[in-house]
């Protein structure tokens, strides 16, 4: 029994965001139902594949039931009527206007449920000069301004983001209103309309580095940021087999730490210095130091010191570290490996549930 156990959850999302909201539904007990097109989610045709599933796919959906059902028919509109009917939650990804025509618009729903909590996510939002604009991921993330500072912080380019960070976002910020609108039903017995936009998501993560542009002024650089590369403690560099180690603290203890064991502790008032040009004789001696030894010399090097650092380890490194076992973050089940939910409970045991071939419950 999960926490979301007899939470039903009827969801007609795809790709990303919404069935990221909603495998966290499922991870924790909800029953949900995923309804797929003829040709199914497209992420189950994303390469690499295990045991006959799409990692992706199954890492996003493992836990649900899925039905096939064409929407623009009179049966398939049926069909997902009675769903509604006797559902808690409604997830739908489709752009603006979509739903409505089909007639599975709010108001549509509502009239079938007044208890149901329905989720919209779009790139902008329902309304706005912007609602209409097709955008996944790296396009709202420039749109946000955060691509700006994507950057190396030398009058570089931007560069492509590792992370899809709008999407993550508007699933983590669904999942949130998901729950609270659930609470609030308790309390009200209606249930709620949720415009959720990857945009409006992603923004609040720019509070701390944008300030000065969210307040009228300029905007900012990475070259003057401390968080964004304009402080020797909190930088990238480059070791002498290519590969690398960041500094993640910029406490002056860690640079007093580091800098002494280097035999330059004459360099640890440029560690306060405002970020930008004050602090690139410290950058530049750094990044020379750390060019003369391989990354895992590094890391023995600073292991015992008192060092905010990281080896900047790929995927595979990544998931191999004793760290990832102890906490059990990799679960493998019919074959195929999981990522773990980052909640679960004390004293609760987590298996994945079943990954859906098309069409199954």
């Amino acid at each position: 029994m999960g926490k979301l156990s007899g939470i039903r959850v009827v969801d007609l999302s795809q790709f990303l965001p919404g069935p990221m909201l909603t495998v966290m539904m499922a991870d924790q007990g909800a029953e949900v139902i995923k309804v797929e097109p003829a040709a199914g989610d497209p992420a189950r045709a994303q390469a690499p594949f295990e045991n006959g599933q799409s990692i992706w796919f199954a890492n996003l959906n493992r836990g649900k039931q899925s039905r096939v059902i064409d929407l623009k028919s009179e049966a398939g509109k049926a069909e997902l009527r009675d769903l509604i009917r006797n559902a808690d939650v409604f997830v739908e990804g489709f752009r603006p206007g979509v739903m409505a025509r089909l007639g599975f618009g709010w108001e549509d729903v509502r009239s079938l449920n007044p208890r149901i909590v329905y989720c919209s996510i779009s790139a902008f939002g329902q309304q706005g000069a912007l609602a209409q604009h097709p955008a996944h991921d790296m396009a709202v993330q420039a749109m946000a301004g955060f691509m700006s500072v994507n950057d190396a912080g030398d009058g570089s380019p931007p560069v492509v983001p590792g992370v899809p960070a709008a999407d993550v976002a508007a699933g983590l910020t669904g999942l949130a209103a998901v729950l609270m609108a659930l609470i609030g039903r308790e309390r009200s017995g209606q249930g709620d309309y949720l415009d959720i936009a990857m945009f409006d998501s992603l923004l609040p993560w720019c509070a701390h580095i944008a300030g000065s542009a969210l307040a009228g002024g300029e905007a900012p650089s990475s070259a003057a940021q401390r968080s964004l590369g304009g402080a020797g403690f909190y930088n990238v560099y480059a070791c002498a087999d290519g590969r690398h180690i960041v500094l993640g603290g910029r406490e002056i203890k860690f640079a007093r730490s580091l800098l002494t064991a280097l035999g330059r502790p004459d360099l640890i008032p440029l560690a306060e210095a405002d970020a930008g040009p004050a602090q690139a004789p410290l950058i530049a001696f750094l990044r020379d130091t750390f060019r003369t030894r391989s990354r895992d010399d590094w890391d023995r090097f600073m292991h015992n010191l008192d060092v905010a650092y990281a080896p900047v380890l790929d995927f595979a490194e990544a998931f191999a570290q004793p760290h990832v076992a102890e906490r059990g973050l990799i679960v493998e089940a019919d074959g195929r490996h999981h990522i773990a939910p980052a909640i679960r409970f004390a004293g609760e045991e987590w298996t994945p549930g079943s990954v859906p071939g098309l069409g199954q419950g």
